[in-house]
């Protein structure tokens, strides 16, 4: 009885055991089916409506070729190589061209611009006398203009640092297609998402390799890690990674996973910035889109993919030759290529172009201006993912040229202070725009111009010294009251202020000249005949010019002011200067030209906004006499190394104790500010003479420009009279010079010019023409 008791509990437990394990076993089942249809809708939603954060692409301005313009072959060549176009003996496909003595014949890219698709097509470029002579077609008709691609310059950055160039189907060569299958997974077309073939081969491969030479994951399984999971290597990690890569394969074409592919996979790292997509890739590793890869460029991105670091060819070049001749050999044994061009393909330099740092990182200092320009239209999510493109007005040329300039001139300054014992380590900026145009094309923030930081160039506000007199000077010609040629005086002056005190300004080197023209004044930065005619105008007057002409908000119109004592940064006296050189109207400077969206379509065009800000005549009349500055003033040193004959206008500053260092002119083609100084704003010993105007005119002699030439204005003439005195200057006697003056001004006459007979008969000659100009 109690046998039969133990063996009914047996079965009863039984029983019990295996209804529990039924229901844990349902359990499971249940949980593992929620789980997979869980991640079946996680893959659908996700994959279906795929969307890529997309950082906005900043482009820098096209080059426009037309006849007449000032461009040399060797200058088109630099451009044409710097944009990634291949020298060829055919120029037979886009992103080529061929050089013969003054011809260059170019197959441009096609690109869409703000005002519509420029197609590619093949174009010949003749030049003479270093202009461009003449533009034609293929078939040799004459063509008005050529805009070649625009260079990339960088992006704003999504959070996560992702960057990519999305690519369609059609956009990628069937030779990266088929490549990728040859060495990543050839049973692609045929497997459900896993391949178990190919992990016993990988396996294999590997033991006789002694090393990890193959891995076992299909391109789905690469997708799935890339674009659903992260990178930790746990077992439940890579069952969830096979388990969606085969929910992948059962929703979704082969085609449309590799073309995800080819948009997703990461290839590697430029600073903080992750390259994905084979897109994006070939401008990382070639300079070049995708299209125009050969067989060794397109074998070296396959390589690639194993491992970005591992195989990088900038830092482990043989490690990755060895894999791009693998790859090409695989490609040539499978069909891909043929055996030939594989074997010429093998026998090629990687041909990578530049730095990984430097990738597409034009200084931030632009970058950080374009942010500041464009958030007052766009949310900065919209800038980070939604695909926009940035047409901007920079000039990679001068661009370099400034950042070159200023770190080469900063360095030889320091070497000469170290001599001198002087201490802080100095630094500086440099803002370039257009003459007439309020472009801005360069832009330096310091001295490392690609370091992320304190961007000088917009936020240093610094005392600019003499660079307000022509402002001063400008508010006198335009009050009627003064000319270049009025006579000032150059003499102790003592002034009472509104606190009870009183101020005394001097002249820099501490002497006075008695009484000088307005012109010789300004050119040799006087004090106290500034501040004379400033304060008969009023310091009002000057601190509403100053806001007119392109200051935010005018300064407090103390007499200090006259001299400089208000502090702007580099890029407000550049407003002011642009607003000078092109004639008295104001433009906003920009450094956005347009914004697109992904599909091309102009979003925003960014419209010129021109006030007239003073009155034409009277800025004429400044400009000329800003151009004896360096003809005869403080900036005179700048000949030096500005090309023989070349006129252009501008004005030294310095501050007090010699903490601040600045110049800012023109030529006819650009507007240049530079400043130099200590970040602690300790004296650096630097007039605006010694230390910004050496970097000034270093630069603007490697421009090219042609001279500034005065624009037209009425009621203007011009007048010849002495330099040093403002009075009549006859043959052989004083130092003659003609400036624009209002109609009907007349110069006193020179009683020291020459002796004897002729002399008092021209003296008295001059002496009627002065007073028939006083009757009239």
């Amino acid at each position: 009885m109690a046998r039969k008791s133990r063996r009914g509990l047996r079965h009863y437990l039984s029983r019990r055991v295996l209804v529990g394990l039924g229901v844990a076993a349902g359990a499971i089942l249940a949980v593992a089916a929620g789980y997979v249809a869980l991640l079946d809708r996680q893959i659908v939603r996700q994959f279906e409506g795929r969307r890529w954060d997309l950082p906005a692409q900043v482009y820098a301005r096209p080059l426009e070729i037309y006849a007449g313009l000032r461009l040399t072959p060797d200058d088109l060549q630099r451009e044409l190589t710097s944009l990634g176009y291949a020298a060829t003996t055919t120029a037979g496909t886009q992103g080529t061209f061929i050089r013969t003595g003054q011809r260059l014949a170019v197959h441009t890219r096609p690109f869409r611009f703000w005002d519509g698709p420029e197609p590619a097509r093949r174009v010949s470029i003749s030049f003479s006398g270093g202009t461009v002579s003449a533009l034609a077609d293929a078939r040799g008709n004459d063509i008005a203009l050529i805009r070649l691609d625009p260079p990339f310059i960088g992006n704003i950055f999504t959070t996560h640092g992702e960057d990519r160039i999305v690519l369609g189907p059609d956009d990628v060569p069937a030779m990266l297609l088929d490549g990728l299958k040859v060495v990543e997974d050839r049973n692609f077309d045929k497997h459900g998402g896993v391949s178990f073939k190919a992990i016993a081969r990988a396996m294999w491969a590997n033991v006789r390799a002694g090393e990890i030479e193959q891995g076992g994951s299909t391109l789905t399984q690469q997708l799935v890690r890339s674009y659903f999971l992260d990178n930790r290597r746990t077992l439940t990690r890579k069952l969830r990674e096979a388990l969606m890569s085969v929910l992948l394969e059962l929703h979704f074409e082969k085609a449309d996973i590799l073309n995800a592919y080819v948009n997703e996979i990461y290839l590697g790292q430029a600073g903080d910035r992750a390259i994905h997509g084979f897109g994006l890739a070939s401008q990382f590793y070639f300079g070049r889109p995708l299209a125009e890869l050969q067989a060794q460029d397109v074998a070296l991105l396959i390589a690639v993919v194993r491992g970005p670091s591992y195989y990088d060819p900038r830092r482990n070049p043989a490690r990755a030759t060895e894999r791009r001749n693998m790859v090409l050999d695989l490609m040539a044994q499978f069909g891909v290529v043929d055996a030939e061009e594989a074997q010429r393909a093998r026998r090629r330099e990687l041909g990578v172009k530049g730095a990984a740092i430097n990738f597409a990182s034009y200084n931030p200092t632009f970058m950080d201006l374009v942010r500041r320009e464009l958030r007052a239209d766009y949310k900065e999510e919209d800038l980070q993912n939604a695909g926009l493109r940035i047409m901007t007005t920079l000039d990679p040329r001068i661009q370099s040229l400034a950042e070159r300039q200023l770190a080469e001139g900063l360095a030889g300054l320091e070497r000469n202070r170290k001599q001198r014992n002087k201490g802080s380590e100095l630094d500086g900026a440099i803002v370039v725009t257009g003459t007439q145009t309020p472009d801005v094309v360069a832009i330096v923030g310091g001295r490392n111009a690609r370091l992320k930081g304190f961007n000088r160039a917009l936020d240093a506000k610094r005392p600019i010294g003499s660079l307000v007199k022509p402002v001063v000077y400008l508010a006198g010609f335009e009050s009627g009251r003064y000319t270049p040629a009025s006579i000032l005086e150059d003499a102790p002056i003592t002034l009472k202020l509104d606190t009870g005190k009183t101020w005394s300004p001097q002249n820099y080197d501490k002497t006075y000249r008695g009484p000088v023209p307005a012109v010789r004044a300004l050119a040799e930065s006087l004090n106290t005949p500034t501040v004379r005619l400033g304060m008969d105008v009023g310091p009002k007057r000057v601190a509403a010019l100053l806001k007119d002409l392109g200051l935010e908000q005018a300064p407090r119109a103390l007499p200090s002011m006259l001299l400089g004592s208000v502090a702007m940064a580099p890029i407000e006296v550049a407003q002011v200067y642009n607003s000078l050189a092109n004639g008295g109207f104001r433009a906003p400077l920009k450094a956005v030209r347009a914004v697109l969206d992904t599909d091309g379509k102009p979003l925003e065009r960014y419209r010129l906004k021109i006030n007239r800000a003073a009155e034409p005549a009277a800025v004429q009349e400044l400009n000329a006499a800003l151009t004896q500055v360096v003809a005869r003033g403080t900036g005179r040193v700048a000949r030096t190394w500005l090309p023989p004959g070349l006129v252009v206008a501008g004005k030294t500053g310095t501050s007090d104790d010699l903490r601040d260092s600045w110049f800012a002119g023109f030529t006819n083609d650009h507007v240049t500010v530079v400043w130099v100084g200590a970040d602690d704003n300790s004296p650096t010993g630097l007039t605006g003479a010694s230390g910004a105007l050496p970097v000034w005119a270093r630069l603007v002699a490697g421009y090219g420009d042609a001279g500034y030439e005065p624009m037209p204005a009425e009621g203007l003439q011009d007048v010849p009279f002495d330099f040093a005195t403002g009075m009549m200057a006859g043959n052989g006697c004083g130092d003659p010079v003609t400036l624009p003056l209002p109609v009907g001004t007349v110069v006193p006459p020179n009683p020291l010019c020459g002796s004897g007979l002729d002399s008092l008969q021209g003296v008295a000659e001059q002496g009627m023409q002065w007073l028939r100009g006083l009757l009239n």
